[in-house]
């Protein structure tokens, strides 16, 4: 990218006015001298230049395509959507590190070489100066030229100053600042190209194709372009022995008795667990901010282990899909069920996520893109899709605060290999997870409506239950305020039991005055099978949830992972959302004393 625009003179200002005195062509095609036309040579680079310049430039456009996937994926994206058809699927998350850290290296790199090869002049803020001098054309589009790479320097600096702090966790602002900067590396590749053209057509941009042994200067190093390679690979190993050398680990104590599960960590043996905190950003909601840090303590008591979470969420979100009586019928209060990404109408939800291995992306279990397995049907929602490839598990544990979280659930989950889809997934018409799936056995909650297969959630629904005394389900629901960012009372039961309700009927809807609200979810019977195994105990209060889990230390079962030394931990927190959970990219190792 920063190749030489201008001759070796210190300016080429306009010519003076021919001389009569000056040699001339005569009309036969020769000079004065009777010399035969002197043919131009192509203009070349030399070879440090042009190794480093394609490497830069193919790191930099990996780094820009993954990073667009991953700022497409953001709620009310445009501008990177633009690229959809270029965009990159799958698991995006390690191609765009590893890319980002080879760019921070090979810029050190290639500083480090136009130093030592004595090519600091290809980017000298001196030559702005022919922008206020009778200058030719030429002159003042190189000037223009090192405008653009100082513009560049800055913006690939932002980059990876943002890029450090997003890695750590540090959302809001910061996902703005680096975005914006982005846009700028890609508003500077098409005007590079531009103004290298404008300055010497297409042999000047042909000159990174035409390699010259590199001209000797006074104070030349003798092999500036070995010492610039190791510099960048000093650069890139120590940044990533840096992240692994500050990883956090979570230190698993050791008790005597397991804690009251409720949602309290004010149990003596959470005392004695060192606690590690976990920002976590780029989530729906959360104020408008997107970020929570989690706080996670951990202790084996036997054969059990439990868990501690804290987190912050500033609204005590229940209200999962109600349910509304309007004069046409029961409509469903939501805003994009139908594709399986709902951000208004939904309870809060927290996962956990164990691997064996610390691989980018949920244990290389996240795969973004609209359609990341060319032969299996799309997600709904068209922002990717949860599985893995290389036939490892991902243990998740996911907490949903209508679903059964309030009455000391926790769904036992898992991300795998992915299934074959159904022929209502092939058609479009369900929801394909790909290889996200729960263990075997039974969940107690259902939903209480049923979707019109030509509005979806859109219009009127149909009901499965009805309460039997809709003014008793109406109190148990406390205050209600249909806001999306109102909390609900402590205490509040925004779902419905089956002993509370009875099947649906005409003559009990008829009862039931217009406006009336009911929860969305029905619990019924009980959990069951390995999808039981996890026992919780949860509380809001003063933003923020805490939740306590204990499982046994290995349940035998081949969906979930067996408690160890050397573990990985992902949090994820969901604020009234679906899918768009906050997120984080260095897991938190398990170390047992």
């Amino acid at each position: 990218m920063l190749t030489d625009h201008v001759t070796h003179h210190p300016l080429d200002l306009t010519a003076p006015p021919n001389s009569s005195t000056q040699a001339g062509p005569s009309q036969d095609g020769r000079d004065t001298a009777g010399r035969p036309p002197k043919v131009k040579a192509p203009v070349r680079s030399d070879p440090g230049t042009i190794l480093l310049h394609w490497t830069l430039v193919i790191a930099i456009f990996v780094s820009l395509l993954t990073g667009l996937r991953l700022s497409s994926d953001a709620e009310g994206a445009w501008f990177s959507k633009l690229f959809e058809p270029i965009l990159p699927q799958g698991e995006i998350w390690t191609w765009h590190y590893v890319s980002a850290v080879f760019v921070l290296g090979l810029i050190f790199a290639y500083a480090a070489y136009m130093s030592l090869a004595r090519l600091k002049r290809r980017v000298s803020s001196k030559k702005i100066v022919v922008l206020t001098l009778p200058a030719s054309n030429k002159l003042r589009i190189a000037a223009v030229n090192v405008i653009a790479y100082w513009i560049l320097f800055a913006a690939v600096i932002t980059l990876s100053v943002t890029g450090v702090l997003l890695y750590m966790g540090y959302g809001g602002i910061w996902v703005t600042v680096h975005f914006t900067a982005a846009v700028v590396v890609l508003a500077y590749i098409g005007a590079h190209v531009v103004l290298h053209y404008c300055y010497g057509g297409l042999g000047q941009l042909l000159r990174l194709f035409r390699p010259q042994t590199l001209r000797r200067f006074p104070g030349m190093a003798r092999h500036p372009l070995t010492i610039a390679a190791a510099l960048g690979a000093v650069i890139i190993a120590a940044a990533v022995l840096l992240d692994f050398g500050t990883r956090s680990d979570l230190v698993v104590a050791q008790a005597d008795e397991l804690p009251a599960l409720d949602g309290k960590l004010d149990d003596a043996l959470w005392q004695s667990a060192e606690p590690v905190f976990v920002r976590t950003q780029q989530g729906s909601n959360l104020d408008g901010t997107g970020e929570s840090t989690v706080e996670v303590r951990a202790v084996q008591v036997g054969d059990k282990i439990a868990f501690g979470f804290r987190w912050e969420d500033p609204t005590r979100s229940l209200k999962r899909h109600p349910l509304v009586k309007t004069a046409e019928g029961w409509r469903m209060l939501n805003n994009r069920a139908d594709i399986s990404d709902e951000t208004a109408f939904y309870e809060d939800k927290f996962s956990v996520a164990f691997s064996t291995n610390d691989v980018f992306g949920g244990g290389g279990a996240t795969h973004m893109g609209p359609k990341p397995l060319g032969d299996k049907p799309a997600a709904l929602h068209g922002r990717g899709l949860h599985y893995t490839t290389d036939g490892s598990l991902v243990d998740v544990w996911q907490w949903k605060a209508s679903r059964g979280g309030m009455l000391g659930k926790v769904d036992d989950m898992w991300f795998g290999a992915p299934v074959e889809p159904n022929e209502a997934q092939l058609a479009g018409k369900g929801r394909y997870s790909a290889g996200y799936s729960s263990d075997d056995g039974k969940a107690f909650y259902i939903y209480n409506y049923i979707g019109d297969p030509e509005t979806h959630y859109h219009g009127t629904v149909g009901v499965r239950r009805l309460p039997i005394d809709y003014v008793k389900t109406a109190a148990l629901m406390g205050n209600i305020d249909l806001s999306v960012e109102a909390s609900e009372d402590q205490g509040a039961q925004w779902w419905m039991f089956e002993d509370e309700s009875v099947p649906y009927s005409e003559e009990k809807d008829a009862e039931i005055p217009v406006g009336t609200v009911l929860p969305g979810v029905l619990i019924q019977g009980e959990y069951s099978g390995n999808r039981a195994d996890l026992e919780g105990g949860s509380q809001w209060q003063d933003g923020y949830w805490t939740l306590e889990v204990i499982r046994d230390m290995d349940t035998g079962n081949e969906k979930d992972l067996a408690m160890k030394d050397g573990l990985f931990m992902w949090l994820s927190v969901f604020d009234h959302n679906q899918t768009r959970h906050t997120r984080h990219s260095r897991p938190v190792r398990l170390t047992f004393d």
